[in-house]
């Protein structure tokens, strides 16, 4: 069948011919890809910036954010039936007992960094024709996100950060009061970052009842998204970072999606009283930055403020995913599709990896 890789050894990305895998366990399923989506850490990894292959293998199989449908089961297996829509999760336990988060299934919190992850890190990803995976790492999803089940895996990035969130707020009053008509916002979110994972979390941020703004470099596409489902966009050509709580007055939570480093504490100068800042970015290894670390430490004391970093996700926050993007295309049925800019044959993958596109998400598509 066919693959894209990436082969460290040759520095190189190709469309390989491998075997096909077949079941391997009594609770195994082979699945057809239907479609993978391409983000900046499929990029990163054809780049050669990192990028493990299976021990033994030449090669990595890339893509991490994938949608398949079930095609065969092992005889054990009582999760998932034949024809179901899933969504693989990414990481993997390490093999040590005593991690207590890996041997307790929340392996996003692995204590000793020896987990794997398909098609990042010693494990084959999902950007080929047919994977097999154990029944537990499969996340069924209902047909009628068969045109935007790609987008589950980076919205599982905000669901893990607002569980948390809402973990930690519990150290106060937060939720809001109900007032006589319905809802009404009483936090304030600001996003940084248009880019997939920024405008799903806007979206979450924007559920979950926060008047949420978007500060991005002005895009019109983009712009229009975050008007479309109840947003407001800053363009950071017009608000210097710092000045965002000038602007919008207390911001309550600010979660990060753009991994640029200079831009994240500036505007992490302008958080509130009580509120909390969500790292998810990872940034390139750059010049050092200049940043006001007096200013930060004091509002991290007086203010009681809370900086928060996330990666990957567990099993929690993928049911999260599926049941919001659910909701977010009952509310938003014209935008949540418009996140998808463009869908690619598998062997056009050099465009979309190996090149800067214009657009939102773009997504393979095997099947």
């Amino acid at each position: 069948m066919k693959a894209v890789a990436v082969v460290p050894s040759r520095r190189s990305v190709e469309l390989r011919q491998i075997d096909a895998p077949r079941l391997d366990s009594p609770t195994s399923v082979r699945m057809r890809v239907l479609e993978v989506g391409v983000c900046g850490t499929d990029r990163e990894i054809c780049a050669m910036e990192y990028g493990t292959p299976p021990a033994g293998c030449d090669h990595l199989v890339i893509g991490h954010e994938s949608l398949a449908e079930v095609v065969e089961l092992g005889p054990e297996v009582t999760q998932v039936r034949l024809g179901d829509l899933v969504v693989p999760t990414v990481r993997r336990p390490c093999a040590h007992a005593h991690c207590v988060p890996c041997r307790t299934g929340r392996q996003d919190f692995c204590i000793t960094g020896d987990f794997r992850e398909r098609g990042i890190k010693e494990l084959h990803g999902f950007m080929t024709e047919f994977v097999v995976d154990d029944q537990r790492t499969l996340n069924v999803l209902p047909h009628s996100l068969r045109g935007v089940g790609v987008l589950v895996e980076p919205l599982t990035i905000a669901e893990k950060a607002m569980l948390q969130v809402e973990l930690l707020q519990q150290r106060l009053p937060w939720a809001c009061t109900m007032q006589p008509g319905g809802r009404q916002f009483c936090h304030k979110a600001v996003v940084l970052g248009a880019g997939p994972v920024g405008l799903l979390g806007a979206m979450k941020l924007v559920a979950s009842g926060f008047e949420t703004w978007v500060y991005s470099r002005s895009d019109g596409e983009r712009q229009a998204i975050v008007e479309a489902f109840g947003a407001h966009f800053v363009a950071a050509e017009e608000v210097p970072a710092e000045q965002l709580g000038r602007e919008l007055g207390s911001i309550d939570l600010i979660y990060e999606a753009m991994g640029a480093s200079q831009t994240s504490f500036a505007a992490m100068g302008a958080l509130g009283t009580n509120g909390v800042f969500v790292f998810t970015g990872v940034p390139g290894r750059k010049a050092p930055v200049t940043v006001d670390t007096d200013l930060l430490m004091r509002n991290l004391v007086l203010k009681n403020q809370v900086v928060l970093g996330t990666v990957n996700a567990g099993a929690h926050a993928f049911a999260a995913a599926v049941a919001d993007l659910q909701h977010f295309v009952a509310s938003w049925p014209d935008v949540v599709p418009a996140l998808i800019s463009s869908r690619h044959p598998l062997e056009r993958y050099d465009q979309l990896l190996l090149q800067r596109t214009p657009g939102v998400k773009h997504v393979i598509e095997v099947a």
